[in-house]
């Protein structure tokens, strides 16, 4: 095996951990909070909304710039990480997974909200006068009924993830084995003008986006007609 293909091997799989761990926790946190948006009336839905949109209009490298500045020996968190003694999460793992969730957000939270808003509050009531109490009807009723949703998040959380660049690069620098993550490799093979492994790299990740993208609306269409 050459250094370059195990190095990108590396890469890859460094990537897919990032990915299924960011969806992961993406889904803990994104469901209650979808939750809490498709059913509050709270003057401050719209503030929460704006700030769950935000990764969506905001260049990758200002978030990834700012959770920098927050890991870092000087910021905030990393005041903090470092008092107990976890050293810094900048330029590490955990500090990668941070900076993806945080991007990843809109992409996880906005089709849960709007399969709870879809399902609207009859099944809900009707669960209600069958004396379900509130955690069964979430769970017994908003979930599986909103489960187009789920899985659109997940898979959308997930692709996205694999294909971050400016806030992984800003975050996690260039570390092989530790945060180097494929949308990395890709670039340096393309300022070392080693095109032909750039190109094996940057392919396969079109192929996959474009798989990713196709099961997501297939499966939704397929879902609409079912209903």
């Amino acid at each position: 095996m050459t250094p370059d293909l195990s190095a990108d091997l590396t890469a890859i799989g460094l990537t897919l951990r990032l990915a299924f761990s960011t969806t992961l926790i993406l889904l803990v946190l994104g469901i209650p909070l979808a939750w809490w948006l498709a059913q509050t009336h709270s003057t401050l839905k719209s503030v929460v909304n704006a700030i769950v949109a935000l990764p969506l209009v905001l260049p990758p490298t200002v978030l990834g710039f700012y959770l920098l500045l927050a890991l870092g020996p000087n910021g905030i968190l990393g005041a903090l990480t470092q008092k107990w003694g976890l050293g810094t999460l900048a330029f590490s793992f955990p500090g990668l997974v941070i900076g993806s969730v945080l991007y990843s957000l809109p992409f996880a939270v906005q089709p849960i909200q709007n399969a709870f808003e879809e399902m609207g509050t009859r099944p809900l009531e009707v669960a209600a006068t069958l004396r379900a109490n509130a955690w069964d009807r979430f769970t017994s009723v908003a979930l599986p009924l909103a489960r187009r949703g789920l899985i659109t998040a997940a898979v959308l959380s997930f692709a996205h993830t694999i294909g971050e660049f400016g806030v992984v690069l800003m975050i996690g620098g260039n570390i092989p084995g530790k945060t180097r993550v494929l949308s990395v490799a890709i670039y340096d093979h393309v300022e070392a003008v080693a095109y032909t492994q750039a190109h094996w790299l940057a392919a396969g990740n079109l192929v996959f986006a474009f798989a990713i993208l196709f099961l997501v609306y297939y499966f939704n269409q397929r879902s609409k007609r079912a209903v």
